[in-house]
Formats: C-alpha cells, structure tokens, sequence
C-alpha cells in the first residue's frame, strides 16, 4: 500500500480516531476525518499537529511530515466525501446499533472494493459482518492509545473476510508502523482486552475484599508486570521465570481468582458519579488540570521510550526504514 497514493477514510474522531488520522498522516496518508461537531474537528486538528510534531521530533518519519500533513487532511462533515477513499476505518463508541448505522451509510457510499475497517476492541467482525451487503471487505483493526507512538495493533478476520480484504489491512498496518498481532479466530474482546478484563477483574476482587487500596494495587503491579511486560508476553515471561513452577502456583491459587461475571460494584459507582477519568479530572484518582496534564505528558514518553527499547531489542516493524532515511 503506497501512503501518497493511498486516501484513508476516517469515521470518528474521538480519541483514538484522532490518533489513527495522526498516525496516518504522518507516515503520508492522505486522510479524510469524519464527525458532525466542529468542536470534535479542531481538537482533532489540535491533536494531529502536536502528534505528527512528536513523531518528526522522535525520528519516526522524515521532518517534511511536520509541514505537509495539512495538505494531505480534509475534515468533513459528509460521509459523501468518502466516494474516493481507498480503505476506510470506522472509530466511533462501541455500540452496535450506532455502528450498523454508520455502516449502512458507508455501503451506499464507498465503492464496492473497498475494505471498512472497524477499530473495535470487543466485538466479532463476525457479528459486524451480519447483514452487510457486502460482508467480505469487513475486517477489524484494532489500534491503540497513544496510537502515534505505539508499535501495537491487533487485526481480526471475521468469517466472511476475504484475503483482499486482510491483505490490504495488514498492508496498512505495516505501512503505519505497527507490528501487527494477527488472530486466527474471531472472539469477543481479542487477545489485549481478554487478558486485560481479566486482570481488571481480580484487580477490582482484590480491593473490595479490603486487601489492599487503589494506590497499593497500582503501586505493586508497575513495579511487577510493568518491569517485563513491555519486554515479553505471559509465555515468554513464564519461560525466563521457570515455566515448571507455575502450574504448582495455579493449583493453588486458580480456584481462588474471581470467576464473576458480574460488573463489579466500584466500577458501577464510578459509571454512576460520571467520572470519566483524565478526561474530567474524576476517576479511581482526583485530578487537576496540571495532574491531568502531567499524566497524558507521562504515558506520552512512556510509550516513546518503549517503542524505543522495542526496536532496539526486536528491530523496527516490517517495512520501516532506518533512521537514516528520515532526515
């Protein structure tokens, strides 16, 4: 997939959706970004200058990204801008309904050929594949925060995806700079969400059963997992450690994890309050502007000196070019 010649269609532009088109663009994409509030597009163009900055400034594409991305981004209010995109990626709330919607738009828009994408982080593209008239270009590519900074992408087939399809998403995502996990079967959640809630879960089981506060859980799994964790995964992590030794601690220990499928009660009361986290100062932690301000600042660098270490340690993603040619 060649970025000067290649037109990305985006619709949301939300958090992540901002970041997808920041990412893009800076690797020379020419993108078109999506939604009905004029407030949502000039904080997404707000975002997009300061990311692609970073990645110019971190060496990840070449200086020119820094001044040319305006000129290669149209923000629309109209999905009928979308007639020429060549692969279109949907970023909008993880609601079924609102996301058939928006792909019933799509289809009556978008040439037949083209792959919509979801960047959804739980649902089956199975289940997103019902319905559609033309199910085989429906395929999931699910990017993550802070997405022009991280090598991370996970990218699902649903049952009726075709090879086209998949091969241009997987094309996209090496042009994009990320190192694509790819799933050989469609589930719910994928593999970073399932690990993920799961961890979640017995995090919430350990602080209602009084054993220790947000802070010490917080505070006990960086200094742990956060040492390895952007190093290996759990089976690389089990063989540094002894991979013998593990079934003897789950003998143990699995029947006493929580098995719940209920929503545990912490987390509904902060649904409840309307706390948003970072995004209005209320979460599991209060915060002001400045803490807030700090912590987007923290996770920022973080991922810059991770990506960093990953490439030094694993080699730059498929298709990237040395740092050289980024001058």
């Amino acid at each position: 997939m060649q970025p000067s010649r290649t037109t990305i269609g985006i619709v949301g532009l939300g958090f992540l959706g901002r970041g997808i088109a920041a990412c893009l663009l800076g690797y020379g994409f020419k993108v078109k970004g999506f939604t009905r509030q004029q407030s949502t597009h000039d904080a997404a163009r707000k975002h997009i200058g300061e990311a692609v900055g970073e990645m110019v400034d971190h060496k990840l594409v070449a200086a020119v990204a820094r001044d040319a991305w305006p000129s290669k981004y149209e923000a629309t209010s109209s999905l009928d801008t979308f007639r020429d995109c060549d692969f279109v990626i949907e970023s909008v709330i993880e609601d079924l309904n609102v996301k058939n919607g928006i792909f019933d738009q799509l289809e009556a828009t978008v040439r037949d050929d083209v792959p919509i994408a979801s960047n959804t982080s739980a649902l089956p593209i199975t289940v997103l594949q019902k319905g559609r008239k033309h199910p085989r270009r429906f395929v999931g590519t699910h990017w993550g925060e802070p997405v022009h900074a991280m090598r991370f992408m996970e990218i699902i087939r649903g049952e009726q995806t075709s090879d086209e399809a998949f091969q241009m998403a997987m094309e996209l995502g090496d042009a994009a700079g990320k190192d694509p996990a790819v799933l050989k079967k469609d589930i719910d959640g994928f593999i970073v969400n399932r690990i993920g809630y799961a961890m979640y879960r017995e995090a919430f089981h350990i602080l209602e059963s009084g054993v220790a506060d947000v802070e010490s859980i917080d505070r006990a799994f960086r200094n742990a997992v956060g040492l390895w964790a952007t190093l290996a995964g759990p089976f690389r992590w089990m063989d540094l450690t002894g991979a013998n030794l593990y079934p003897r601690v789950m003998r143990n220990l699995l029947p006493k994890l929580s098995t719940s499928t209920e929503i545990p009660p912490t987390m509904l009361k902060i649904e409840e309050s309307g706390a948003e986290g970072i995004a209005n100062r209320k979460g599991y932690y209060q915060y002001t502007d400045e803490e807030a301000e700090r912590w987007e600042k923290l996770l920022r660098e973080h991922a810059w000196a991770v990506r960093e270490l990953q490439e030094k340690y694993f080699g730059k993603p498929s298709g990237q070019p040395s740092s050289t040619d980024r001058k």
